[in-house]
């Protein structure tokens, strides 16, 4: 079959308008943040932890939702997943105290990219090989590219018709995307008659094959990823709940906060292609610790400083270096333990995510609320995603685990 027939390429833009909008509505949060501090009275980190519950359930039910996915295919896991989502920002529109902005944005938000995330990624991890790492960048460039475009959407929402009917609009996009999933995301090229790569025959027989979940678990690899993720999970999101009140507590204007959001997104999607580049030099292995180093360097900049310039310095590194370990994780996950179950073992490895994701913007507001600063908890991500970084070069290469586990 001709490589302009593959379907394989539609998969990946499913994937990259799923991750888009999914994560443009979870990672928008930062605007939505003083007018729901306004609006409810609350402190800074009971508003945190609105994100720190949407966090921690669409990393934590990864592995349920992968292994669904597995079972049954993409395509209803994914589109219910984004129909929850949309009903999450329309429940939240509708809020009268903070704990319903809780139930219907962090629960309906939580769960529904709890449920797309990974069997969207699993997916095209299954409809390429010698291009997975391209296919796998280009889709979930569509996170730094919701990052680039939602801040200033929900922004120019919340400016001019107030912040409820931004989740209106926010949802109603999120339906439009459910859609387009429901008629896109298919299960892998088998099922099609086709093959990996568009290619005319299967050019390998790996693709499909590899370890089991609960084989996988019992491995080192695993548990040092595991272990990884989930320590530099921890600083990771902070910027995205917290940056926008950092820049006015430091007397610049909310505006700016979005931008260097924005900014972050940019450098989330360049990172996603820039860095592949890097990895294919000194190894996909090492340059995932990189990646790990790279958000630990730029945290230790932004807990110094509150120029306008170094700030922007900042989200764009960051951005860059979270863009490369998104980009990098599934590679590397199907590098050790192939992508038999890759759904699965990606769920497991990102429900590791779910505890950095809850615990560390929900750390940073109480700790300012308690102290008046965040630097304490900035410089605590840093060590943590420093250590990640040990973690993963203590592991064996995936090339020697892969010939050491066949053999």
């Amino acid at each position: 079959m001709k490589d302009r027939a593959f379907y394989g390429w539609w998969v990946v833009a499913s994937t990259f308008a799923v991750l888009c909008v999914g994560f443009g509505v979870a990672y928008c949060f930062a605007a939505f943040f003083l007018p729901l501090q306004s609006e409810f009275g609350a402190r800074r980190g009971d508003i945190s932890l609105v994100f720190a519950v949407a966090g921690g359930l669409y990393f934590s039910l990864g592995l349920p939702s992968g292994a669904l996915a597995d079972r049954i295919g993409p395509r209803w896991v994914v589109a219910g997943g984004m129909a929850l989502v949309a009903l999450g920002a329309f429940a939240a529109s509708q809020a009268t105290t903070l704990w319903h902005v809780y139930i219907g944005y962090g629960t309906g938000v939580g769960v529904g990219i709890g449920l797309a995330y990974v069997p969207a990624i699993a997916a095209v991890q299954r409809w390429f090989l010698r291009r997975r790492g391209l296919a796998t960048g280009i889709a979930v460039s569509g996170i730094g590219v919701g990052t680039i475009l939602a801040p200033p959407l929900a922004q120019a929402m919340i400016d001019h018709w107030g912040w409820r009917n931004a989740y209106v609009g926010l949802g109603l996009i999120t339906l439009a995307c459910a859609l387009f999933a429901a008629f896109t995301m298919l299960r892998s090229p088998e099922l099609y008659g086709q093959h990996p790569d568009g290619d005319a025959t299967s050019a390998t027989a790996a693709n499909g094959t590899g370890e089991s979940l609960a084989e996988a678990a019992r491995t080192l690899p695993f548990w040092l990823l595991f272990i990884a993720c989930a320590a530099n999970a921890f600083g990771l999101f902070i910027p995205f709940v917290h940056l926008v009140p950092y820049v006015r507590d430091a007397g610049l204007s909310e505006a700016y906060g979005v931008t260097l959001i924005t900014l972050l997104g940019i450098g989330s999607a360049v990172g996603r292609f820039a860095f592949a580049g890097l990895a294919h030099r000194i190894g996909r292995q090492r340059g995932y610790a990189a990646m790990f180093l790279g958000t630990g360097a730029a945290q230790l900049l932004w807990a110094s400083t509150t120029d306008v310039w170094l700030l922007a310095i900042f989200a764009t590194a960051f951005g860059a270096f979270y863009g490369g370990f998104v980009a990098m994780a599934p590679s590397v996950i199907a590098d050790y333990f192939g992508t038999r179950a890759v759904g699965a073992i990606l769920g497991a490895q990102y429900a590791s995510v779910s505890v950095g994701a809850l615990l560390g913007p929900t750390a940073a507001g109480f700790m300012f609320d308690l102290s008046g600063s965040y630097v304490a908890t900035i410089l605590g991500g840093a060590v943590l995603a420093f250590l990640g970084a040990v973690c993963i070069l203590a592991a064996p290469s995936p090339a020697t685990w892969r010939t050491r586990s066949t053999s």
